[in-house]
């Protein structure tokens, strides 16, 4: 396995400072936000798609820092029923297949998205409950009219650009348990749809994360893997559910939220989720994404370094010299 982290923490530096900074700290991969909500500081795909030499010079800064470019992403909700939103993440997420394709790059997540309730419908709707019936009506509509024909389409474009889709299981959106990316997975069909997967969005939904790792990966099923925590309040969920509204900036009345590794859970349990990556066979980068507020950037990130640092397992496997 190796180290790496979702560069939009650093958008105020430059893509070489970046690389610098990360290397610095020992790691060896970096994920480059494309567009969409994580932005396009670092690489912006109109520019590189547009200009075979900035796309030349972009690679040979990558290639000269020694860090390998574990994904693009473009976090967003192609499905958006407002049509001048949804039209515009479509756009970056076709733009970032494609520019992933030129760079060489495996993987590109996202979002699964969710659409509304019907056709003239103007904000996305979650259903989260099968009574009433009427959100039974919803969620079946939503996944036949739109979720499934999506990324169907879109699945067969990153298909041919040899491309990998990593969908992050994300509250508000329609791919958001191991159940609901599996049955999208095996509605498009191959291997093209995957997991993103972060284990923050596993605890606060009540998914143990090993248990999330061994179900998706007993299928083939998890192409990135995101490294962030999260803490539960023991009185704050039991007033305000798992389903907490309040601005994550209302740390001390929120039901959960998200800290750097190590902060939310012990070592012991990361190293049960780094173990459980490679028992099911991944072997790929462990992608660190700081959202802690009680910490700085910086000491957010160095903390993530250091407690991964002591779990990641980086050798390839040898052979059982002792049976």
């Amino acid at each position: 396995m190796k180290l790496g982290v979702f560069s939009v923490l650093f958008a105020e530096k430059s893509l070489e400072e970046t690389l610098s900074y990360i290397a610095s700290k020992g790691l060896e991969a970096i994920e480059l936000g494309t567009g969409g909500f994580p932005g396009n500081a670092h690489c912006n795909p109109d520019e590189l798609l547009a200009d075979n030499g900035k796309l030349k010079a972009f690679k040979q800064t990558i290639e000269s820092s020694g860090i390998m470019i574990s994904a693009l992403s473009c976090h967003a909700n192609p499905l958006h029923p407002q049509k001048a939103i949804s039209s515009v993440q479509d756009a970056e997420l076709r733009k970032t297949i494609e520019l992933a394709n030129r760079l060489e790059v495996p993987v590109v997540n996202t979002f699964s998205g969710c659409p509304g309730d019907h056709e003239d419908a103007k904000y996305p709707n979650w259903p989260v409950a099968p009574w009433p019936n009427d959100f039974q009506e919803i969620l079946k509509w939503q996944w036949e009219e739109k979720v499934i024909p999506y990324w169907t389409e879109v699945g067969g474009i990153a298909t041919n650009a040899g491309v990998n889709i990593g969908l992050e299981l994300h509250g508000g959106f329609s791919v958001h348990s191991p159940a609901t990316l599996l049955r999208l997975r095996e509605a498009v069909g191959g291997n093209v749809i995957g997991a993103n997967l972060d284990p923050s969005h596993m605890w606060w939904q009540g998914i143990d994360p090993v248990q999330a790792v061994h179900i998706l990966g007993r299928a083939g099923a998890i192409h990135h893997f995101h490294a962030k925590d999260t803490t539960i309040d023991p009185i704050n969920v039991n007033h305000h559910g798992v389903t907490d509204m309040q601005s994550y900036a209302l740390m001390l009345d929120r039901a959960w939220q998200f800290r750097t590794v190590g902060y939310g859970h012990d070592m012991k349990t990361w190293a049960d989720i780094i173990s459980a990556l490679r028992l099911v066979g991944y072997d790929y980068v462990v992608s660190i994404e700081h959202e802690d507020g009680l910490m700085s950037v910086d000491e957010g990130f160095t903390k993530a370094v250091e407690n991964l640092q002591q779990v990641l397992i980086r050798e390839p496997l040898g052979e059982m010299w002792w049976v």
